[in-house]
């Protein structure tokens, strides 16, 4: 039975309507180049100095913090890359590809997974944008924490992210184009100006921590950049022709998705070393903090640039979690998949803006908690991405009696056994509702939890879980799907 028609591909009035449908060959064009605008655009967002503060308070020193935190930006993104390569050679949405290694069926699983985590990721940045435009607001002399304010700002950037989202790939891709431009140019002027903020010697002199708060401050790093988006990294370059070269493919996302943050992240690492103030303040999850930082005449711009940084972000998930609602097995046009997400975004941002106290903490346990299932998932992928040596079948992607089948148990029970040790090696105490997570590490006072305890292995167990158990279970099965006849 055909889920979905493997090759339509069409648009109307500027709207994107192709949902999970392999791109025709008639609308695959650009170079992997063209995908480090989208990339650095998403990821020039100012959080990146934020989590200069987040690092630094595992209790490392300044050298530790920019060793892990650059590995850890480069290696994330190259994950996506790696993701990405699939895209090009399958041309079509993430979640789709995923019914190679669980099955037509099997893959709604993930796409679930997918679905919940973009959306929470979308609704962030947009009650960060909101934040920001308050404390811009305050550093002008208006007042601070107004409700007008919020709800105003709340509907223009929600109404940007959703007009865009439900526009689809082409207008993202063109306005990702011009913020990162934007943003790359007044990013670097604010980085100047708050320079002299900088004190070098205390920076320096930051104590050196234990190996397993580095392992901790490397896993959080990956999670909070590139596994956040490897579910999405097949969504924008499914547009690229199959000869396109994937090494491109790979490198132009990840550089374009970890120059910014790499970069911004140091300049936070010294901000954040440099006083328990400059800390306080560019560690705010509002980053609303950071623009007063800067110099009077430069508020503005600035604050333009947080927002449209933020906004950038959100449109790239808002977008992506459509495609995953899709594959979910919603059955509803594309833009109105968009759409959908993106009233569930305003709901959540009221919510949070509104009504919910401080929702960072609780945001990280969220994180953290779909982190270990989507690093289990992705290994599996990248696994599968290594092992293939032709391109994918494309109406076997749709039919769950063709080559991919229906469920594929392999994966399934890769991702099951991957997250309940992940989960089990790693201690949630963000949310209380989340102190069940860590049960293998054994008693409170044992040495085992009180060394790595607050390392978050779980991820990266749970990464190795999946992808070396894929190259083990999935080869056979690969070679025996490359064999079937068209």
């Amino acid at each position: 039975m055909t889920t979905e028609s493997p090759a339509k591909s069409t648009s109307r009035a500027g709207i994107e309507l192709t949902g999970l449908e392999t791109i025709a060959e008639s609308e695959r064009k650009g170079r992997p180049a063209g995908l480090f605008w989208p990339w650095f655009a998403a990821n020039v967002s100012v959080f990146a100095i934020a989590y200069g503060a987040y690092v630094l308070g595992f209790g490392i020193s300044f050298w530790q913090a920019v060793i892990v935190g650059v590995i850890g930006i480069v290696v994330s993104f190259f994950l996506v890359g790696v993701v990405s390569l699939a895209g090009k050679r399958g041309s079509a949405p993430t979640m789709v590809l995923s019914r190679t290694m669980f099955g037509v069926d099997g893959a709604r699983v993930v796409a679930l997974l997918s679905w919940i985590l973009t959306v929470g990721w979308e609704t962030v940045l947009t009650v960060s944008a909101v934040y920001a435009v308050d404390a811009t607001v305050a550093a002008l002399g208006g007042p601070s924490g107004s409700p007008v304010t919020k709800i105003i700002a709340l509907i223009v950037v929600a109404g940007i992210v959703v007009i865009f989202g439900i526009f689809g790939f082409q207008l993202i891709m063109r306005l990702q184009l011009v913020l990162t431009i934007v943003t790359g140019v007044v990013t670097i002027v604010y980085l100047i100006t708050i320079l002299p903020l900088i004190d070098f010697g205390t920076v320096m002199a930051t104590p050196a921590g234990p190996f397993a708060l580095v392992v901790g401050a490397l896993v959080f790093m990956m999670t909070g950049f590139g596994l956040g988006w490897v579910n999405a990294g097949a969504d924008y370059s499914r547009y690229l022709p199959r000869g396109s070269s994937g090494k491109g493919v790979v490198g132009w996302t990840t550089f374009g998705a970890a120059l910014a943050p790499a970069v911004l992240l140091v300049f936070g690492l010294m901000l954040a070393g440099s006083s328990k103030k400059l800390s306080d303040a560019i560690g705010s999850y509002s980053l609303g903090p950071l623009i007063p930082l800067t110099q009077p005449w430069f508020v503005i711009p600035f604050a333009l640039v947080v927002v449209l940084g933020l906004i950038a972000g959100a449109v790239m998930d808002v977008y992506s979690s459509g495609l995953a609602l899709l594959a979910v097995g919603v059955r509803i046009p594309r833009p109105a998949a968009a759409g959908i997400d993106g009233v569930i975004m305003v709901l959540g941002s009221v919510y949070v803006l509104f009504f919910a106290g401080d929702f960072f903490f609780p945001f990280q346990g969220f994180l953290i908690t779909l982190g270990v299932p989507i690093a289990a998932w992705c290994g599996i992928f990248i696994a599968d991405v290594i092992l293939r040596r032709k391109d994918l079948a494309e109406k076997d992607l749709y039919d769950r009696r063709g080559r991919y089948g229906s469920v594929r148990w392999a994966a399934i029970g890769l991702l099951i056994v991957g997250t309940a040790i992940g989960w089990g090696l790693v201690t949630n105490g963000y949310a209380d509702w989340l102190g069940w997570q860590g049960y293998l590490f054994g008693p409170e006072k044992g040495g085992f939890r009180v060394n790595w305890g607050g390392s978050n292995l779980g991820v990266l167990v749970s990464l190795a879980i999946g992808f070396v158990g894929y190259l083990i279970a999935g080869r056979s099965s690969i070679r025996r799907q490359e064999r079937v006849e068209p």
